[in-house]
Formats: C-alpha cells, structure tokens, sequence
C-alpha cells in the first residue's frame, strides 16, 4: 500500500496499485524460488524414505514427549517439536503438566486472539505471527500451535477468547498474516482446531450436523484460506465429530478437502488424546498422533499401528505418505538453513504486543466526554477492581505463557500518571474461581460488602473512578464453557454502588468474549472493552484512557442483548442432546443471524467509537457491470471532523436482493484501516473478486456466482452503515 500526502488537497490519498504490479512480480520470483526448493526437497526425502526401516517410520508418527516426536538419529533426522500457543511460547514442562521450574524458558506474553481481531489489522497480525515464530525458535520448537481461529458461534464457548471474531472474511484476511509471518521464520504454524470445533461443552465426543452451505460458507474459509494462501505447513484436528465421524479421523475433511481440494502438502496433526483408532486414522488422513500420556509405546500410531501394517490393514503406501509429509515439514523447519537462533523477549516483540493492544481497545460509550482523562482537572482517581492488578498470561486449563513481565492496568496508570495524580486503590471483588465440574463454569463467589464498602469510599474521595471488571483466565478457559452472559463475582453489585458514590465512573471491562453490559450501558457514560491484551497491557490502556492513543478497536463479534438473541440459543441448537448438536441457524452466524432478523444487538458487529468522528462520502466503483472473474475496485472518503489525528476501519458489506437462496441482509467482504489526520480526509481504495460474491450450491456442489444486481453497503459497523451503491453483474 502507497501512502502519499497530499496537504494542499487536503486529503491523504492511499492507493494500491503503484505497489500492486511490484507484489505481482515479486510473487511470482517467490513462487518460482519455491518450485525449486521443493522439487530439491522431494528429491532428499524420496532418499531418506528407501533408508528408514518401517519401525523408525511409526515411530515418527507419534508422540515421545508431551509436544515431542522422535527423530531417527542415524539419518539425522530431527523429530517434531511443538509448543503452545496463540499467547506466546509455553513454559517448558516435565510429564503430568508440571512446570520444569527453568529459569530459561520466559516469552512474551502477546495479546489474545479476540484482541488480534479487535485492531482489524492484517500488518499487526502479521508482527504477531512474526514476533511469536522468532520466540518459537529461540526456544527450538519447530511447530507453533497457532493461530486459533474457529468461528465464535455461540458467545459461551470456553476458547472465544482465544479464537478471532464470528465472520469467516475477518478470520481469514487476520489468519493468513499470522501464519505467513509464523513460517517467515520457518517455524510451521499449526492451525486449529479443524473443524467445527465451537464448543468445550463435551467437545471430546460431540457430534456436529451442520449443512454443506453453511460448512463451506462460514467455518471452512479461514482454514482454507490459511492453507491456499498462507501456505500453512501443520494443521491440528478438531476433537469433535462432523457428521458422525471424529475429525482426526474423518475422510471427508482430511482427504477429500484439505489433501485433496487445497492440495495441503503438509502434516496432519491430532490434538493431544483426540485420536480414536488406529485403522481408520491412519487410512483417512491423519499423520502424527500426539498425546500427553506415557507410555507412548501403546498410542494408536505406535505398536498398534506396526501390526496393523503387518496385517495389511494400512498400506506402507499410506505409511510413507505419512513420512514424506513429516519430512516435507522439517525441511521446511529446523533442517532449513534458515532456522536460526531466533530472537526472544525483545524491545521489538514487546512494540508489537503494545501496537495490538492499543488498536484492539473498544470505546464502547463516552456520551460525557469522560474519556479521554482531563488531567489538567482531575487531582484524584480510584482505581478499583480485582482486574486492575491481575495479570492474564496464566490461568484456566490450557495454553499460558510465563512472561518476562506484564504490565497491570493499575501499574499502567501509575507509569503514566506518575506523582502528578493521587491514586486511590480497592480491590473491589475477589476475582478467585475454582472450577469444581465439568463443561460448564459453576457459580462464581458474590460480591463482598465489605470490599464493595471499600470500593465506595475510594470512590467517594476521588475526582473520577475508574471501574476494572470482566472475566478472567480462570473464568473463561479451554475445556469449558461459561453458564451464561452474567458479569462474575458479583461485579454488577459493585458497578451499582461505585456509580451511585461518584458518577464520573469509568468502566473498563476486561474479558475475550461478550458479556451482559446492558445495564451498564443503560446507567454508564463511559465505557471501555479491553482484552487479555498481552505484557504491555497496562501501557497501552492507560495511553487510550489519557489520550495519548486514540481507541480504534472495533467488536470482533455481536453482544447480543440477552444469550436467547443470539441464533444457536434462540433455537436450542447448544449444547445439544445425546452428544449431537444440529448447527440450525446454517449460515446465519452472528451479525447474519441479527441483521436479517432485524434483532436489535447490544452493540454489533465491527463497532467502536473514537474520540473523534468520521463522515464518510463518494462511494464509487471502478464500473456498473461486472463479469465473473472481475476485480470490483470500490473507493471512498473517509473526512476526521475532529481536532485529534484517528484511524477508523472502513467495512464493506455486500447485499444481494431478491436471491434465489436464502442470503443473510449483507456480509463483509473487504475492510480497511486507515489513519485520518485531524480535519484532514483519506480516500481509501479496497477490492473484491466478483467470485467472492458466490454462495455454495448443496445440490450441484458447487460455488455460485448469481447474476443480478448486487448493494455495496460502506459502514463503521454492521448496523452503522454511511453509504451505499449498486452494481450488476452478468450472467
């Protein structure tokens, strides 16, 4: 993307097409340098294959260590080592989960994936992926397990947090930069979980029915995207089951589609205990079983898979498949003269972590310009809540990081205030939680008079209170899913008495998933959303709330209202019964699901405000008519009418009228960020392919491109829309 100013205009022009034929010509060296270096790789490992006795080979196909497979030491060929996760590189472990207590093994803590998907930013999710595949290889782990990017389809799912937004468009433009800046380190991202994986709520033998339009058009995209362009090299099986076959073991995903239709080259890898047999797994796709259990020697890949073999129940045929894929993934890895020492810990990684916080907060309300913090007035503030002093990068069951350092929210605003503020602190709630069941989160603790006593009189005695609630790591976790949209630990109690003390009360709620603000929003002026957002978590808050950053975060998904608005719940299609689960809503998945039965949201999809606004004006395309194959170049002014410099995110939502199929009232097809100058004006260039405008056809098999006319809607959310065009296109 060109950035050109042009201050006598009075507009900042971005174009695209200066750079545009320089991306094409470059393209094409890389894909021709790649044709080389993987015609000399099949070349090498069609030599080690002919060496390798079949024992050495299963014994490649399994796990030897919690992330760890063997190598065969006498052919130098190094085994498969992975690591957790989407928030940074794993602390090293021993066997049973147990922290190696290393003194070594510290990492960025990067923020979570829902906060990746809140900055709306392709460039960030590529430092991201970049950042975290150096730490990756710093530590010598040549698999990463990441990105996370199943569809946020019901908002209680356990792993929301962790996984990007409910749109397929947006998962996939953020999932391909996070793997392509993963693999610019040759270190092989490993996307998950595939597929369907959208609930912990007995996510182990769960049955998913979902339609083949729906499958196609909302959960397979960004999986298919991440492959087809991010060039993926691993990529984990689901859990669950689709259409009554496990997924690590399922013919129709792993063989049909990934290895098949996407031509993936390379390996497929189960979750940790998600393999069910040893037959089926190894004749319908999966190459490596992994597992967290000793002994290894009795995994469905291991001696049972060497029987199976001398049975003639699975081919040698399948077997060195299975090798060449491995192979292909560690010439790709740490037998690439590229995989060097890496980088851990850094200034570098410590920026983009900040950059992903700062762009992913979500100024929700500011109806008396609370925010930013007037502090040439303000001598006092509380700061309250547990959330204010916890840290994120541990917590729940599953994927932590053990941080060098993470910055608090409370030490956040004392870095920034300094000496030239009083701070007022209570806790407010205790934000403890033990799990006690399965599934599903039990009741949290109720709100504590005492600590809510407390809370009001910091409040009382401050200029402006600042009110830190939301969940937690321990509250939103893998493995289970949260009962329902409530605030835990008796916050709303909390918020109720902090506002009725001081009303210049600032609420800050931290979480990875919706949660019921309604009467908050109802009773509030202000309102921030914030996330799990990484070591620089602190900083990058406390810069939104003063105003050194204007917030340019925009909701990654709807709040609905109440949990039976949102379209699995209103029609009882979660958790399921007898351990299936019919998706009923088919491709009317979020703000799909919302818009077109005109249900009025919480907030909606790709909302946020600024301290500044944003007109928009002269929608054009580039013509009327279109033709299948053709590239709609759509452009747009986006005017800051403010006196403070902001970046606002341009959605493009596409409508088709009177379909022939059931269509949703408009879904995303191209975004963009732009920086606006203060009372200055960008004009802003996006594109789509005509085929983008296809839906899949269940009887014929196929993708769709309708003819007719088709509305181009240019808004600041999915209910926010500023303008809109027409064009056609032909048969």
């Amino acid at each position: 993307m060109l950035i050109k100013s042009l201050s006598a205009k009075g507009f900042l022009l971005l174009t695209f097409s200066t750079v545009f034929v320089g991306t094409i010509v470059a393209q094409e060296k890389k894909s021709q340098d790649r044709l080389v270096s993987d015609a000399a790789i099949e070349t090498k490992i069609d030599v080690l294959i002919k060496k390798l006795t079949m024992e050495e080979k299963i014994g490649m196909l399994h796990a030897n260590s919690i992330f760890g497979t063997a190598g065969v030491e006498r052919l130098g060929i190094p085994g498969l080592m992975t690591d957790d996760g989407p928030l940074g590189v794993r602390e090293d472990i021993k066997e049973g989960w147990a922290s190696a207590n290393l003194t070594t093994d510290s990492a960025t803590f990067f923020p979570n994936g829902s906060a990746i998907a809140a900055t709306w930013n392709p460039t960030l999710a590529y430092r991201y992926g970049h950042d975290l595949g150096e730490e990756s290889k710093a530590r010598k782990k040549n698999i990463i397990l990441a990105p996370a990017f199943n569809i946020a389809r019901t908002p209680l799912c356990g792993r929301t947090y962790e996984y990007y937004s409910e749109d397929p468009y947006l998962n996939t433009r953020l999932a391909v930069q996070a793997v392509e800046g993963i693999q610019s380190q040759n270190v092989a991202a490993c996307v998950k979980h595939f597929a369907v994986n959208n609930q912990e709520v007995e996510r182990g033998r769960i049955n998913v029915e979902v339609d083949e339009r729906a499958l196609r058009e909302i959960y397979l995209p960004a999986f298919k995207a991440a492959i087809t362009e991010g060039n993926a090299w691993t990529i984990m099986s689901a859990y669950n089951k689709l259409r009554g076959a496990y997924c690590s073991e399922n013919s129709y995903l792993l063989q049909k589609i990934l290895k098949g239709e996407w031509g993936f080259k390379g390996a497929v890898i189960s979750d940790w205990g998600g393999t069910h047999s040893t037959v089926n797994a190894a004749n319908n796709g999966l190459d490596v079983e992994m597992g967290s259990d000793p002994p290894y020697n009795n995994y469905y890949f291991a001696a049972k898979l060497l029987d199976s073999v001398k049975a003639g129940k699975v081919s040698i045929k399948a077997i060195d498949e299975k090798v060449r894929r491995i192979l292909w993934v560690i010439y790709h890895t740490s037998l690439s003269d590229k995989f060097t020492d890496g980088k851990i810990n850094t200034p570098e990684h410590s920026k983009t972590a900040y950059d992903i916080a700062s762009e992913s907060i979500v100024l929700l309300k500011n109806d008396r310009h609370l925010l930013p913090l007037n502090l040439s007035a303000i001598k006092s503030i509380a700061v309250i809540g547990d959330n204010a002093t916890r840290t994120f990068h541990l917590g729940g069951f599953g994927a932590g990081v053990k941080a060098r350092y993470e910055v608090t929210a409370l030490a956040g605003l004392q870095n920034r205030l300094g000496n030239k503020v009083t701070i007022n602190f209570a806790q407010g709630y205790s934000g403890v939680f033990k799990q006690t069941g399965p599934n599903i989160n039990d009741e949290t603790s109720k709100a504590d008079p005492a600590m809510i006593q407390e809370a009001v009189a910091a409040a009382k005695k401050s200029d402006v209170a600042i009110l830190f609630i939301g969940g937690n790591r321990d509250y939103e976790s893998e493995s289970r899913d949260r009962r329902d949209l409530g605030l835990p630990f008796g916050e709303q109690d909390l918020v109720d008495a902090v506002t009725a003390a001081n009303p210049n009360t600032i609420i800050v709620v931290v979480g990875g998933a919706p949660y019921d603000i309604g009467k908050i929003k109802q009773n509030n002026h202000a309102i921030v959303w914030s996330w799990y957002n990484g070591c620089e978590n602190g900083n990058a808050l406390a810069d939104v709330l003063t105003g050194k950053i204007n917030p340019s975060g925009k909701l990654p998904f709807t709040f609905p209202a109440s949990l039976g608005q949102s379209p699995a719940h209103a029609l009882n299609a979660y958790p399921g019964n007898d351990f299936n689960v019919k998706y009923k809503e088919g491709i009317l998945v979020g703000y799909r699901w919302f818009d077109t039965k005109r249900i009025e949201p919480l907030y909606p999809f790709g909302y946020g405000l600024s301290y500044t606004t944003f007109d928009y004006t002269d929608l054009t395309t580039d013509k009327k008519t279109y033709k299948k194959g053709d590239v709609v170049q759509v452009a747009l002014k986006v005017k800051n009418n403010g006196q403070v410099s902001g970046k606002e995110t341009i959605q493009l939502y596409v409508s088709k009228p009177h379909s022939v199929v059931l269509r949703p009232e408009k879904e995303l097809k191209a975004f963009a960020k732009v920086p606006v100058d203060a009372n200055g004006t960008a004009r802003v260039s996006m594109k789509f392919n005509v085929s983008d405008l296809a839906y899949f056809d269940e009887t014929g098999k196929k993708w769709v491109t309708e003819p007719g006319d088709y509305k181009i809607l240019a808004g600041s959310s999915s209910r926010d829309i500023r303008l809109l065009t027409t064009i056609h296109v032909t048969r």
